[in-house]
């Protein structure tokens, strides 16, 4: 078991984590990032990547993650393969536990483990994941311009992402199992308003149906879930907006989080209720959740991180 110090951990490896290490790897901090479960955060699973900014070209997510850890690493970063399982926030150094055994102490800790969208988990939904199947309607919907598609959901996140893909489509579903909606009324008033959404009501999707060979997603097959009659829509892209669950339970207890599980921030900034920690990234941020914002957090962390530690006089901050 290794005991290692660093003037900053970062725990997770996606945009916010890797940008925050850029930073602080410049700054001379000499960062460790610990990797976790998913390397790269979600970006490694989405393919086609157009709305970075600097690609005039459409790019893949998972060489977009390789290069960014690549930078890290080209200005100082050390990249650890480990997943965090305890930690102690209550004095600084602030003492993380790795599944292993090994306990890295920081001076300052910045947390960007992310959000994970939540599933259905029906036949299909793996298989034709960025072939037609998506969680992100505001990364994705551009590619179904003038195409048909479905969102799976009822609540807040499923009506704003119906009303946000009418800037694409004109034939949008809603597809929800129940025969109400639990959005906020504006949502639903001006999803009711909106000539381009229809909505199907108890219906619950069995399975994502794929084309023959290469194709991508062409369909759902549906159930009823009061009647049980099977049915069927042909569509061109399907978005599940049943929410995402931050990756924050280790935390649980020793942040403030809302009712969610996202971690709270002060206004404007990557602080958190514990001096020295911050928080970047999808896990604090449930309303944007983008690269680009994730990224722009990660680099107000370490911003944030250098200022902390050169008012606690820590050398080299």
């Amino acid at each position: 078991m290794a005991e290692t110090r660093t003037k900053m951990l970062i725990i997770g490896s996606g945009p916010a984590g890797l940008t925050a290490a850029i930073y602080a790897a410049r700054a001379g901090m000499e960062p460790i990032v610990v990797q976790g479960m998913q390397p790269g955060g979600q970006l490694t699973i989405t393919t086609d990547v157009e709305n970075y900014p600097g690609f005039r070209d459409v790019i893949q997510g998972p060489w977009l993650m390789e290069e960014m850890q690549a930078q890290a690493e080209h200005v100082g970063t050390r990249m650890v393969w480990d997943q965090i399982v305890d930690i102690d926030l209550t004095r600084r150094p602030f003492r993380a536990v790795g599944d292993g055994g090994d306990v890295y102490l920081a001076e300052t800790l910045v947390i960007a483990t992310g959000a994970q969208a939540k599933w259905l988990g029906v036949p299909g939904e793996v298989e034709l994941g960025g072939k037609g199947v998506s969680a992100c309607a505001t990364c994705d919907g551009f590619f179904y311009r003038g195409k048909k598609v479905v969102v799976i959901g009822g609540g807040n996140t499923a009506v704003e992402e119906a009303l946000y893909l009418t800037n694409h489509s004109e034939d949008v579903t809603l597809i929800h199992r129940r025969d109400s909606l639990r959005a906020e009324k504006i949502l639903i008033d001006r999803l009711h308003a909106n000539p381009r959404i229809s909505v199907l009501w108890n219906k619950a999707v069995e399975t994502f149906v794929g084309g023959e060979g290469t194709a991508g997603l062409v369909g759902v097959d549906l159930v009823d879930t009061v009647s049980g009659e099977k049915s069927h829509i042909a569509t061109d892209g399907a978005f599940v907006a049943i929410g995402h669950k931050p990756s924050t339970e280790i935390f649980a207890g020793k942040l403030p989080m809302d009712a969610g599980g996202y971690l709270i921030v002060e206004a404007g900034s990557p602080k958190t209720a514990v001096p020295g920690v911050f928080a970047a990234g999808d896990v604090a941020d449930h309303i944007y959740r983008q690269a680009v914002t994730a990224a722009g957090m990660g680099c107000m962390a370490a911003l944030d991180a250098e200022r902390f530690l050169a008012e606690h006089g820590v050398v080299g901050a």
